[in-house]
């Protein structure tokens, strides 16, 4: 991923943002190679009910919320739950950001050059939040770099950054993970490690 964004290397207001916690693993590769800054930023998915893992949405640090209104009603995910599950993930994005940053104020984005990673990315609706969110924050360009995704989650995402970097984009993919050899959860403590 480094290699594919080293024309960046050198750059002025360069910032690598990564999603935590798998994606400051890769972020932190990023980051070194091209000598730029590194901070987080958390977006995170409401799952359907019985099935935590399936994204009818996603909450943004900021407050942003996407939601697949037609996914929610498909899987039954009444007003009341969507309300809770949005609440619950912005506590846990609180929790997370003060854990993750303890007193550091979160970084001057106007202006930036912002490098957006994640570890890969399977529906699209986590990223597709946290690229809302970060338009509104007068960026100068907003490039997503991603190792795996499937391929029409790309092309959708495509329109909505000025550039994409992917390293692999199947049509038939199952989940993240299995396009890596090693592919252990990421612990607070190594997401709080690879940051300082």
């Amino acid at each position: 991923m480094a290699e594919k964004l080293s024309f960046l290397k050198g750059e002025k207001d360069l910032l690598v943002l990564a999603i935590p916690r798998g994606g400051v693993v890769v972020g932190h590769q990023v980051a070194q190679a091209l000598d730029a800054p590194l901070d987080v930023y958390i977006t995170r998915k409401i799952g359907a009910p019985y099935n935590p893992e399936l994204a009818i949405g996603a909450v943004a640090s900021d407050g942003t919320v996407l939601l697949d209104r037609s996914l929610a009603s498909r899987v039954g995910a009444s007003e009341n739950y969507i309300a809770e599950q949005t609440e619950r993930e912005r506590r846990e994005i609180e929790r997370r950001l003060a854990k993750y940053r303890g007193h550091r104020p979160p970084p001057e984005l106007k202006g930036k050059r912002v490098i957006l990673v994640d570890d890969g990315i399977a529906t699209g609706a986590t990223m597709e939040a946290t690229i809302n969110a970060l338009r509104k924050s007068g960026l100068k360009e907003l490039i997503l770099a991603i190792p795996v995704a499937p391929k029409d989650t790309i092309e959708r995402l495509r329109g909505k950054v000025d550039r994409l970097v992917c390293l692999h984009a199947p049509e038939i993919f199952w989940a993240v993970g299995s396009f890596y050899l090693r592919f252990d959860q990421t612990s607070d403590e190594e997401v709080i490690s690879l940051l300082s």
